[in-house]
């Protein structure tokens, strides 16, 4: 795999590379940002059941009402 390194600058939330680079659409790329430390956004699972069996206990039922 062939690497290239560019130095580019964020604005606005995008990165701004060189005037003279133009990549193709769909272009891969690999962001390292030095002397930044990002701190993770907390991760909340979905809950799962201990034992499938109960999804039973979990059947919802719709009901209309006519205005």
């Amino acid at each position: 795999m062939k690497v290239t390194t560019l130095e580019g600058t964020v604005e606005n939330g995008h990165i701004k590379l060189p005037i003279s680079v133009h990549l193709p659409d769909k272009t891969k790329v690999f962001v390292v940002i030095p002397g930044v430390e990002l701190n993770p956004s907390a991760y909340i699972g979905s809950p799962r059941l201990a034992d499938p069996k109960q999804i039973a206990d979990f059947e919802k039922e719709v009901v209309e009402e006519n205005a």
